[in-house]
């Protein structure tokens, strides 16, 4: 192993280290606006921060979104995804192996004796930055959870079906418009509604936990609601990452189902708002971890051209 490599250091996050982490994370090839710290910390009162960041020659190359629970350090439980945000030009195979050990090493030195670990789907990465699947192999990590998301390259997308198809044209036929909001109010009580009758739960974001994500992040999460009559039935909240639009909430209430609005929605999105991105993420479709698939939901995304993309968690012990 080269000097550099074995010169590799893990240290902890603290504020000094802001403006160096967004530049990281704004410049890597595996990294979002929601592993910037802004959005790491909007819920900072949830979790007990343990985010790292690894060094090499004393320069940062990677950071690593993080909280802790006891003895385990996880992949930020706030986060979909998370794993170590590197940049592409200073973090290689051999420098990945490199931070896996300091990380051991940092773990060891703070009583972490279990790391869960959440790497970035591949297709959220602008350059390839799967070193980190290796290493958890290399580190014997084990698959705990399994999650099935349903993607578009928009660049080859496939026709949506026989169905989708109809209900794009029954939608139209309605006269049901799509536009984007910035209020958010009417869809969050609808999503509340939908969510609390199916589900009995509520959304993971408040209505105030949205709307301040959406004036930190304006360009990146967007609100596409469809509506008959100035009233709103059926909307999608995007958030895009500009590799990706992913569809982070997804409701419509009886009429909009009625109506088939959710498929001209996704038509919208798919053919026109963000047809210059690499993929349209419809999100996953699974419980418990993956071990329940809600197969309806699979089968409706699958309709309109999505196929599997797989979002894995892993743990080792140090």
């Amino acid at each position: 192993m080269d000097s550099l490599v074995r010169n590799i250091t893990v240290i902890p996050y603290s504020d000094a280290w802001r403006q160096v982490w967004n530049n990281i994370v704004d410049s890597s090839r595996n990294g979002t606006f929601m592993h910037r710290r802004e959005y790491v910390e909007y819920h900072r009162d949830r979790f007990t921060d343990c985010s790292l960041l690894a060094l090499r020659a004393d320069k940062p190359v990677a950071v690593l979104p993080a909280n802790r629970v006891g003895s385990t350090l996880f992949s930020h439980q706030g986060l979909t995804f998370g794993g170590w945000i590197s940049l592409a030009k200073e973090v290689d195979m051999l420098s990945m192996l490199g931070i896996f050990d300091a990380t051991a090493s940092f773990a060891r030195a703070n009583d972490i004796c279990r790391i869960v670990y959440k790497p970035v789907p591949h297709i959220y990465c602008r350059y390839p930055a799967e070193e980190d699947l290796y290493a958890l192999f290399r580190c014997n990590a084990r698959l705990i959870a399994s999650n099935v998301s349903t993607a578009i390259p928009l660049s080859s997308p496939l026709a949506f079906n026989q169905n989708a198809r109809r209900g794009v044209k029954k939608a139209l036929d309605e006269g049901i418009s799509v536009t984007e909001t910035n209020d958010f109010a009417p869809f969050w009580q609808l999503l509340s509604e939908l969510l609390t009758e199916r589900y009995d739960t509520l959304p993971v974001h408040s209505l105030d936990e949205i709307r301040l994500l959406k004036s930190l992040f304006p360009s990146n999460i967007r609100l596409f609601t469809a509506s008959i009559n100035d009233e709103p039935i059926a909307g999608v909240v995007i958030y895009d990452s500009g590799t990706v639009a992913h569809a982070q909430y997804i409701a419509a209430n009886a009429r909009g189902k009625q109506l088939h609005a959710l498929p001209l929605v996704f038509s919208h999105l798919i053919s026109n708002v963000f047809a210059s991105r690499h993929y349209f993420d419809f999100g996953t479709s699974n419980e418990n971890n993956g071990t329940y698939l809600n197969e309806g939901l699979v089968h409706q995304k699958t309709g309109m051209g999505g196929r599997a993309v797989v979002y894995n968690t892993y743990e080792f012990s140090i």
